[in-house]
């Protein structure tokens, strides 16, 4: 036989968890007089039997809660901590940063508190009253209130199983009044109302008062007025109401005499939803690529300042050109010194059919933008000096894929020009002939020292038309690539972020290179046969830009930089098609020079100082091919006459027939009128052309050649018999 206290000690080892108020009605019980062992025994298990229907979840404690969450959105900040865009990253609520309670209006706690739960501050979880009350109700046939009290509510947030659908039997709701009795042994109360502002669902997917303030009502929760603490107030009990049972609800709390207000503020509030995202974001494709995960803030190394700059001109020039001319653009801008992005606008939406694509990180066609370092590598080489006079008359190359005939913009030829002036002209023909010089395969792996990681591993890829940009590349590979040679050659990587390391830079470019090219393309006068003398190019103060446009007008390039700053402006359609009627000063030039003239503060306006190992001297070209001028040099290569050889001085070589050529016999012709006249330039008086084996006599001659069908080989052979130039062409 058990004594009483062995028979209380073990119902006190039970692990179901006996509440206060369960505890002392069993010892109330045994106290009374008359109480058998078996009474006594069968209530012990109707309690315990009671108390596991309705024993709770475990719950967590309030800095767990709060450890736990984690919102919805991430967000951007400039260099100086100012937020500039935010972006939505996990879809399964709408949540912004937990509200401390500190930071919730007074007026929007003290509604909430009144209209959810009037004597929260006075009881211990469960509102007896309150439930009395709505027993009453009930008796009288009358619809009350809910009971559940705020910690009741949160209890059902921490645990979902308590307040499921479906859960309002007797058994669900004892379950409830203990968790929240839970609660209130471990939280306090200001924990747990700032808890349930948190977790609380207020309207469609946003949860918590900082969503819900700035979703509904475009404001922080510490702006709330009283009006708006009404109407989200009126919204907890049925989040999906209508305008006009919200109104009926907030004027029922507020008792204003007149509350037609209440309409209007209604059905504002549930009009189009306000973006929790910052609106407008300064910098959404940067957002879209750096918040990856919710919670984070990242500070970038963007300027304010710097990207209203580039987001207002691009803004102003695609609206003058017009969707129908031109829809995208972008815009990069870096710190030289330090490869900071100031500004990074991958578009600016408007008229763009594709206003999620990254125009700054897109890979397009280069264009003539990738001349300057190619003439780098030539002046660095002693294969050219910017006075050396190159040939802008018409070529054709004989490629593994066919003839390459490159031409120029304009569909003209300038004849003999000084390599300044090719590459501040941008002619093309010229271009070719100095890649002739580098190498294709040699130039390629400049472009990649540089940073262009778009290019494919052999240069015959792209063969001679690598010379007029046909690699694909992105602004800010672009940026960062004229970059290097504002910074004497030196290449290293951008910084996007503050966390982002400072790598030592690497030589890709002689300084005195790199010098002499951007002293070549920021001469305006050596661009005024191309551009003219007052074109979007020409600046105030020093600066050196290049221009490109790729095939068929896709793509309209301005790159340009100072002693302080490099731009990159990039205008065309991201969907690939032509731009119609922009030209390479009229597309994203007026960008490039608008960003540069509101980024000069009248400092560092001057070039930059020029290195050791150049130098200086005056002149003059035979045969008027430009005019005298001071021209720069490296050291040791100087020249002060520049003569253009005529035709009959040069190298002899054979125009005619075009290596690759197909001929076609025409059986309706007699042979003997289908003749091919070969002809041959340069000094070629002691030369002689084979016909495959055949001499055919002196090159001078001139000959006419009647070749049978096949593939046929012209050889050009001095008196040495080595051969100084060949041809293959077919005739069929």
């Amino acid at each position: 036989m058990l004594s009483r206290s062995a028979i209380l000690r073990r119902f006190a080892d039970l692990r179901f968890a006996v509440s206060r108020r369960g505890d002392a009605l069993l010892k109330s019980l045994w106290t009374k007089p008359g109480i058998t062992l078996a009474t006594l025994v069968l209530a012990l298990l109707a309690f315990v039997a009671i108390d596991y229907a309705t024993f709770p979840p475990p719950l967590p404690a309030y800095a767990q809660v709060r450890g736990a969450w984690h919102p919805s959105e991430a967000w951007l900040y400039d260099r100086k901590g100012t937020l500039i865009d935010s972006a939505r990253v996990d879809f399964k609520a709408r949540r912004l940063a937990w509200t401390p309670l500190s930071r919730v209006a007074p007026i929007a706690r003290d509604t909430i508190v009144a209209a959810e739960d009037q004597r929260f501050h006075a009881h211990g979880g469960v509102d007896w009253l309150a439930l009395l009350g709505i027993a009453r109700d009930k008796a009288r046939g009358e619809r009350g209130r809910g009971g559940s009290t705020l910690s009741m509510q949160l209890a059902g947030f921490l645990a979902p199983d308590l307040a499921a659908p479906g859960r309002r039997h007797l058994w669900d709701k004892l379950r409830q009044m203990r968790a929240a009795w839970a609660i209130e042994r471990g939280w306090s109360k200001d924990q747990i109302l700032e808890a349930y502002l948190n977790l609380a669902g207020f309207r469609g997917e946003a949860q918590g008062i900082g969503a819900a303030a700035l979703g509904l009502f475009g404001k922080t929760p510490d702006a709330l007025a009283r009006d708006d603490a009404l109407l989200l107030s009126a919204l907890l009990p049925e989040p999906q109401a209508t305008a006009t049972v919200i109104a009926r609800r907030a004027c029922a709390m507020s008792r204003d005499a007149d509350c037609g207000r209440f309409e209007g503020e209604a059905a504002a509030m549930l009009g189009p939803a306000r973006s929790l995202a910052l609106d407008p974001g300064l910098a959404p494709h940067l957002s879209d690529r750096l918040l990856t995960k919710p919670g984070l803030r990242i500070t970038t190394t963007l300027d304010k300042r710097v990207q209203m700059i580039a987001i207002q001109a691009l803004r102003r020039q695609l609206q003058g050109l017009g969707g129908a001319r031109a829809r995208d653009g972008a815009v990069v801008v870096l710190d030289n010194a330090s490869g900071d992005v100031l500004a990074y606008v991958g578009g600016i939406g408007g008229a763009s059919t594709a206003p999620s694509v990254d125009g700054a990180n897109a890979y397009r066609q280069a264009g003539s933008t990738l001349k300057p370092f190619l003439y780098a590598e030539a002046i660095e080489k002693g294969y050219l000096t910017p006075a050396s006079i190159l040939d802008d008359s018409p070529v054709q190359l004989d490629t593994a894929s066919g003839l390459y005939v490159p031409q120029n913009y304009d569909r003209g030829f300038k004849g003999p020009v000084s390599a300044r002036s090719a590459l501040a002209g941008s002619l093309n023909v010229p271009a070719v002939r100095t890649l002739l010089l580098v190498g294709v395969d040699a130039f390629r792996d400049r472009l990649w020292d540089s940073g262009y990681r778009g290019l494919v591993e052999d240069g015959d890829y792209y063969g001679y038309s690598l010379a007029l940009g046909s690699a694909e590349v992105t602004l800010i590979e672009q940026a960062n690539a004229y970059r290097s040679l504002a910074q004497g050659g030196r290449w290293a990587p951008v910084r996007l972020t503050r966390d982002d390391p400072r790598e030592p830079p690497r030589a890709v470019t002689t300084p005195q290179a790199a010098w002499i090219v951007a002293d070549m393309i920021a001469d305006p006068n050596a661009r005024a046969a191309t551009f003219g003398l007052d074109s979007a190019l020409r600046l105030p103060f020093w600066a050196a830009v290049k221009t490109g446009t790729s095939k068929a007008m896709r793509d309209n390039w301005c790159v340009g930089f100072t002693r302080r700053y490099t731009v990159a402006v990039w205008v065309g359609n991201l969907e690939g098609d032509s731009m119609r009627a922009v030209s390479g000063v009229s597309g994203a030039a007026p960008v490039w020079r608008d960003v540069m003239v509101a980024l000069d503060d009248g400092q560092d306006r001057g070039p930059p100082p020029r290195p050791a190992g150049i130098e200086r001297a005056n002149v003059r070209f035979a045969g008027n091919v430009e005019q005298p001028r001071a021209e720069y040099f490296l050291a040791g290569t100087a020249q002060r006459l520049i003569a253009f050889a005529p035709d009959a001085a040069r190298r002899p070589r054979i125009t005619n027939p075009v290596s690759g050529s197909v001929y076609a016999i025409d059986p309706d012709i007699p042979p003997d009128r289908q003749r091919l006249a070969v002809t041959v330039t340069g000094s070629a008086a002691t030369h002689r052309l084979l016909l495959d084996r055949r001499d055919l006599g002196p090159a001078t001659a001139q000959p006419q050649i009647l070749a049978p069908p096949g593939q046929h080989r012209l050889r050009l052979v001095d008196v040495a018999g080595r051969v100084v130039d060949q041809v293959l062409f077919t005739v069929r």
